[in-house]
């Protein structure tokens, strides 16, 4: 069964993940829970395909899942895992009987519960089961939402900011007393602190450039990583390690290209590059470049380009490139020896290379009629696109946890 889902992250205030609200694609035929008289759900859910095996989409942390109904209660939801699901109810209007004993059974059967829509100072029924209330911070005014926060903070209400898609928000909702942030706001750059990239990053965006090339200089990427010997390192324990099970120890960049080849070579320095340039900000940062950069590689073929996988792998990794650097995404491509068309996807014009983009974007964002839009575009197989970025995802995932492993190790 395909599955048409996304996921958004749920930060703590120092921008590290808590957990992932999975934004599912509606359907016909799967639908959960069902709504009175058997009709679609206002957010169908495909119970068994969502929840077998869905811990490799939230990564160890916690699925928040929108629970549209209660006014009869799905028993099969008591099955589910209580450790890492939290279910979102709204709490608009006022909720009738059947509705507050439900959430009451599944408050009492060990499940976290999230209201959103929460809008009123008065009592709502509801809030005696909530641990968590999640606040629009466009929706309503300042000081409405710190009174919310001081009356249920007390009982140990914790607060979700939603809708935080600036940086000005993130800031005023830390000082409302949120704990945790929904939004595009660590996707959005901050303002540009220096137009000089720091010695230490430097040498990172210097061996990014030598393998961004059209013709890659082997020589001049082996000669780049001798300036910092950390990174020749940690590239040569990278290499050795038990994800790529090569035959040989590789000793050298140059036995390493003749090992991987000139392709392979490109993403694993690109990938060890950009996880060196996003240190110091939101980890979340350089595992969605490494989903979308395998996205996007995954892509090429489909759409005639298979000898430009590389190019399209550069072209979703590098897409938040100037949020890692805080530097203007036009000033660091001048830097780069990209390809003209990647470079211009970059920076947002239109092509069939960054139609490839936004569709690996809306599926990021869960924006399912774009993508449907740009896959009829494009002739592809939407269902191919749920396979695709499950691999993406599978893949960053591995080599994350590779990286960090190494990493570790070099450090020690």
């Amino acid at each position: 069964m395909h599955r048409f889902i996304a996921r958004q992250p749920i930060l703590d205030r120092f921008e590290r993940v808590d957990g992932y609200e999975l934004l599912i694609r509606p359907t016909q035929e799967y639908v959960w829970p069902p709504a009175s008289g058997g009709s679609a759900g206002i957010e169908p859910l495909a119970l068994t395909s969502v929840f077998t095996g869905f811990n490799e989409l939230i990564d160890d942390t916690r699925a928040f899942v929108k629970y549209p109904s209660l006014e009869m209660l799905d028993r099969r939801v008591l099955a589910l895992s209580r450790e890492s699901l939290v279910l979102e109810i709204s709490a608009a209007g006022e909720p009738d009987a059947q509705t507050v004993k439900a959430c009451r059974e599944l408050k009492e059967a060990g499940f976290t519960i999230a209201l959103e829509d929460f809008r009123t100072l008065g009592e709502n029924p509801l809030a005696e089961f909530a641990d968590i209330i999640k606040l629009n911070v466009s929706a309503s005014a300042d000081r409405a939402q710190w009174l919310l926060i001081r009356k249920y903070r007390p009982r140990g209400v914790v607060f979700i900011a939603d809708g935080v898609d600036t940086r000005a928000q993130f800031q005023a909702a830390v000082q409302q007393g949120y704990s945790y942030f929904q939004g595009q706001f660590f996707l959005r750059p901050q303002p540009y602190a220096t137009s000089e990239v720091s010695p230490t990053k430097l040498v990172y965006l210097l061996v990014l450039g030598a393998v961004t090339r059209e013709d890659i200089n082997l020589d001049d990427v082996a000669r780049t990583i001798k300036h910092d010997l950390a990174l020749s390192y940690k590239l040569l324990r990278f290499l050795n390690s038990a994800r790529f099970a090569l035959h040989s120890q590789v000793r050298s960049i140059r036995h390493a290209l003749l090992l991987l080849g000139e392709n392979e070579l490109r993403k694993w320095i690109g990938l060890i590059s950009v996880a060196a340039l996003g240190e110091g900000g939101p980890p979340i940062l350089v595992a969605m470049a490494l989903i979308r950069g395998a996205f996007c590689e995954a892509l090429a073929s489909l759409v005639g380009e298979p000898k430009r996988q590389a190019d399209y792998f550069f072209l979703g990794l590098l897409s938040s490139i100037d949020v890692l650097l805080r530097r203007p995404m036009r000033v660091i491509l001048g830097e780069l020896p990209i390809a003209q068309d990647v470079s211009e996807a970059l920076m947002g014009e239109k092509s069939p290379m960054r139609d490839v983009l936004e569709i690996v974007l809306g599926y990021e964002r869960g924006n399912w009629d774009e993508c449907s839009r740009l896959a009829r575009k494009m002739l592809l197989s939407e269902e191919k696109l749920c396979d695709l970025q499950l691999q993406a995802l599978r893949w960053s995932h591995e080599l994350t946890r590779a990286h960090e492993e190494e990493s570790a190790e070099v450090k020690a």
